[in-house]
């Protein structure tokens, strides 16, 4: 049996690719984390009865799904505010309060998932399994239709093997999987381009969005959302649908020039800034981090998660160096 060091050195290769697939699982980076690192403790524990019939990696993603499973068992699902109810009609109400009583989908790092030598094909697909829009629909998902959804169509491996891994049958593993592709595809459509994080026309889309949002400046903003988009700010549980109401409620409630500043970020193959707002302090102290969804030049969808703890996962600060506000 190898020594703990000698078995980190064999199983982390696997590690960014197993938070990946727990996180797809949970939709908690947090909870991905702990359940990677039970994968691989227990794993080390018990490499003596590994038999070497299955790769390494088959081995692990079988512990770490299970991992998943039972870590699924007595918790509900992680939405997000749109997937509660319908949107607010009315953006000059007052806004509701943060609900702390809701476990709330989280976005994850780029850095955490995509390994620095990754091939780039690979890397691609990696980033459109992790995409928002995706890891929320799973969430409608029982635990066990997750799984064959995510070990099918995300991982590709075969209904034998799935079933091998869940104690189940082939025919029981097609059938589930049937029933998981037709939920998803209820609950997310396909969007209708993916671009990545590279592409000129995002990042000049994305830095026109911060200058806008910086500076106050809502038709500017309103003219770089789509007549449907949705903007949703979890832990808030309210949400808006449609550019006009969007505008008229970040007009009411948010807006004021420079009591906004972003930097840039990356988070589930998508584009994403990190949000910090001015406090009384005359510093700009940690506030949100705003994950995008692009189809052509306009923005469909924006979600905010409005938590200052999150910043820290991306390694970010929670005050800025410079609380000097510049109209762009």
């Amino acid at each position: 049996m190898p020594t703990s060091e000698e078995f980190a050195r064999l199983s982390d290769a696997f590690r960014p690719e197993l938070l990946a697939h727990c996180y797809r699982m949970l939709g908690s980076v947090h909870d991905a984390e702990d359940q990677v690192q039970e994968t691989l403790v227990r794993a080390w524990r018990s490499y003596g009865e590994f038999e070497g019939r299955a790769s390494l990696r088959t081995w692990l993603y079988r512990i770490a799904t299970n991992a998943c499973l039972r870590a699924l068992e007595n918790r509900g699902r992680r939405p997000l505010p749109s997937g509660l109810g319908g949107p607010r009609d009315d953006p000059a109400a007052p806004p509701d309060g943060p609900t702390s009583e809701i476990a709330w989908l989280q976005p994850i790092p780029d850095a955490m998932f995509v390994p620095e030598a990754a091939d780039p094909a690979a890397t691609v697909a990696s980033r459109q399994s992790m995409r928002l829009a995706l890891v929320a629909a799973l969430q409608y998902l029982p635990p066990r239709q997750r799984a064959v959804l995510l070990l099918r169509d995300v991982l590709r491996w075969r209904a034998a093997e799935v079933a091998e891994m869940l104690d189940t049958t082939t025919a029981a593993v097609n059938s589930t999987l049937q029933r998981a592709r037709a939920q998803v595809e209820q609950v997310a459509p396909a969007e209708d381009e993916v671009y990545e994080p590279s592409d000129p026309q995002q990042r000049a889309l994305l830095d026109r969005y911060a200058t806008a949002f910086e500076n106050a400046d809502v038709p500017g903003l309103m003219e770089l959302l789509r007549t449907d988009a949705v903007f949703e700010m979890p832990p808030q549980p309210m949400w808006f649908a449609g550019r006009e109401l969007i505008g008229r409620f970040l007009a009411t409630w948010v807006l004021r020039p420079g009591k906004f500043r972003f930097v840039a970020a990356a988070a589930n193959g998508q584009p994403t800034l990190a949000a910090y707002l001015l406090e009384d302090d005359g510093k700009y102290h940690a506030h949100a981090v705003q994950v995008l969804t692009f189809t052509g030049s306009s923005i469909a969808h924006v979600v905010s998660f409005n938590d200052p703890d999150l910043l820290a996962t991306f390694g970010l600060p929670l005050t800025l160096p410079d609380a000097r506000f510049a109209p762009r």
